[in-house]
């Protein structure tokens, strides 16, 4: 356990007034603290106490809730104590300000939770869990964040850990026997227990990367050549003039962003520059970009002149080339003589008259189910740094399949090695100092 030195203090409620507000205190003094502010002399554990809070000069604060959790049965691991007052902002400020004139310290965003993690309370996946269960929006998302926060992601990454382990001390003690062929040392059941943990670090690969993007919500750019209605579409999407729209090829130099919601799931819209050869210094920079967003783009909304389709998807057929998902909206339909039918892939639109748009957002939808998948019991929130990792881990074990069919045993347990290691920086087993106050700098105070 690592023990902290000093005792914090923040206010764990909502901001803005309420009826009740929560100050927490965590730390060696906080039981301290918490009896002085009370005038009491000892405080049961997990006992609720109605006290009133003092000043130093006696003068009452207000009256409430006090509750404490002695060191190790508490959230942090360290004593904590929480008060629960009115929720006037001044009253809570007012005793954060009093507890840290008794020798507290103001937390830092996220101290709470990371003291957690620090003290072996939590891993580090179920701690950003807690950021993510807080920051849900839709009830789907704050069960796949409850699930990963009861630690059904942590698990099964330990599980895969754990086989690696077992798998690179068998190649470790194969190395000793060199003159013999691995075969004859369970060559074949360490080359079988692998392609295992490599198929289930895949299905666990495409079960976070669900996860990301019912967190984060799905990238969505819109692409297509100049003048085809890209930013007409954006507005009528989002419902209100977002973007400059006008008759004139290359109005969009930069990228807008707008964000809508589907059936729970965020859909981060992203109109881009027109597609095309030359254009001037500035045109050519939005272009740029627009190819950046599509690098890491789920889904490609292509916009094309439904009088010339045929020109506008050669413009940008190598565009879309490697984005996972595709949908071609073929728009200003009502210029044409008679609207062509819905495909499975297209849509036929005119987002400046609305026409096609009932249809639009029903294929939006069943995007967006399909990349978030269908919820399930065993659905759980993850982050993009989850799936990198993940994508790491699957990437050294295949390596590793490799350097054991020829059997390179020392490079063989390196690359187990890898493997394992990137599966530790999920859980904060193997996670620099750095990219911890990086994660916990995104929490909220008190929290």
């Amino acid at each position: 356990m690592t023990v902290a030195q000093d005792t914090i203090a923040a206010i764990a409620s909502a901001p803005g007034a309420g009826g009740v507000g929560i100050v927490r205190l965590s730390g060696p003094a906080a039981l301290r603290i918490a009896r002085t502010l009370c005038a009491r002399a000892a405080l049961t554990p997990r006992h609720a106490h109605h006290v009133r809070f003092h000043d130093a000069d006696e003068r009452i604060i207000d009256d409430g809730i006090v509750l404490a959790f002695p060191a190790p049965r508490s959230f942090t691991g360290e004593d904590v104590v929480e008060l629960q007052a009115h929720g006037s902002p001044v009253v809570l400020q007012h005793l954060v300000a009093r507890a840290c004139a008794l020798g507290a310290r103001p937390a830092r965003p996220g101290e709470f939770s990371e003291r957690a993690f620090l003290n072996g309370k939590l891993d580090l996946a179920q701690a950003e869990a807690i950021a993510d269960l807080i920051a849900a929006a839709d009830t789907r998302a704050a069960r796949a964040a409850r699930r990963s926060l009861d630690g059904v992601f942590s698990r099964r990454v330990d599980a895969i850990g754990a086989q690696l382990i077992a798998l690179r001390v068998h190649v470790e003690a194969a190395i000793d026997f060199a003159d013999e062929s691995l075969d004859t040392l369970g060559g074949r059941q360490v080359r079988d227990r692998l392609a295992a943990v490599q198929a289930q670090l895949a299905q666990l690969l495409q079960e976070a990367e669900r996860g990301r993007k019912l967190r984060d919500g799905l990238h969505a750019v819109i692409v297509g050549p100049p003048n085809a209605g890209k930013s007409s579409l954006l507005n009528a999407l989002a419902g209100s003039d977002r973007a400059i729209v006008t008759d004139v090829a290359g109005t969009t130099r930069d990228t807008l962003r707008e964000t809508i919601r589907l059936d729970g799931l965020e859909l981060h819209l992203v109109d881009t520059a027109g597609l095309r050869d030359g254009g001037d210094a500035i045109e050519r920079e939005g272009m740029r970009r627009a190819r950046a967003e599509l690098e890491r783009a789920d889904v490609a909304l292509v916009v094309v002149d439904a009088r010339d389709q045929d020109a506008g998807r050669a413009a940008v057929a190598a565009e879309i080339a490697r984005v996972p998902t595709v949908l071609w909206i073929h728009n200003k339909v009502d210029l044409l003589p008679v609207p062509p039918d819905d495909t499975p892939h297209v849509v036929h639109v005119s987002a400046a008259h609305g026409l096609g748009l009932d249809r639009l957002h029903d294929r939006l939808r069943a995007l967006a189910g399909d990349h978030a998948g269908e919820g399930s019991d065993g659905e759980f929130s993850a982050r993009a740094r989850h799936v990198e990792a993940l994508q790491r881990a699957l990437e050294h074990a295949g390596h590793a399949a490799a350097q054991l069919e020829h059997e390179h045993l020392e490079l063989a347990a390196e690359e187990l090695r890898l493997s394992h290691d990137a599966l530790g920086e999920i859980t904060g087993r193997l996670s620099p100092d750095d990219m911890l106050g990086h994660i916990f700098s995104t929490f909220c105070i008190g929290k």
